[in-house]
């Protein structure tokens, strides 16, 4: 019994070091990955009853669970583009979040998508007509070329995970 879910457990591991190293694959041969997400300008508005994002299974199975009431949001953006940076540079990028909803907004967790993304995030609950803020750092070290990366964030709203991505062109 040890042995098999030792077995499973490296196994996990190693699918998230494959998952990384192919990203890092993909920004090194300059391939682009496409956007499945909302670029456009402006608030984005993320009502309970908008669209956003599909959830993949690995997504929703790890979501946390949130007992609180469910409210709304508008983003000042989801998609932020840090243009031409150099190899090794440390960026990063504020996402404004504004509570539109009538409950307090508790984010709960925000999951980047690849070790090189570190995120802070208002930990207190947002109250409704406030703002809070998201932070993504991005390391480039391991990269060359066009990357695109993400963060999924959960929240006491109705179609959590909300996706924040940013690209770059890394250059040597």
């Amino acid at each position: 019994m040890k042995k098999t879910l030792s077995i499973i457990a490296l196994s996990i591991i190693g699918l998230g070091l494959v998952s990384c190293k192919k990203e890092n694959q993909q920004a090194a041969t300059g391939t682009e990955v496409a956007d499945t997400t909302d670029s456009t300008a402006g608030a984005t508005n993320l009502a309970p009853n908008s669209a956003t994002a599909p959830v993949s299974a690995e997504t929703a199975a790890a979501a946390p669970v949130s007992n609180q009431p469910l409210t709304s949001v508008a983003l000042s953006e989801s998609n932020f583009d840090f243009g031409n940076i150099k190899k090794g540079d440390k960026v990063e990028h504020v996402y404004e979040i504004t509570n539109t909803g009538k409950n307090p907004l508790v984010i709960s967790e925000v999951k980047p998508g690849c070790g090189c993304t570190a995120p802070d995030f208002t930990k207190d609950p947002i109250l409704p007509g406030k703002k809070g803020k998201i932070t993504l750092h991005f390391d480039s070290s391991s990269f060359d070329g066009n990357v695109q990366k993400y963060a999924d964030v959960f929240a006491n709203v109705d179609k959590a995970p909300i996706k924040l991505t940013f690209t770059a062109n890394i250059q040597p």
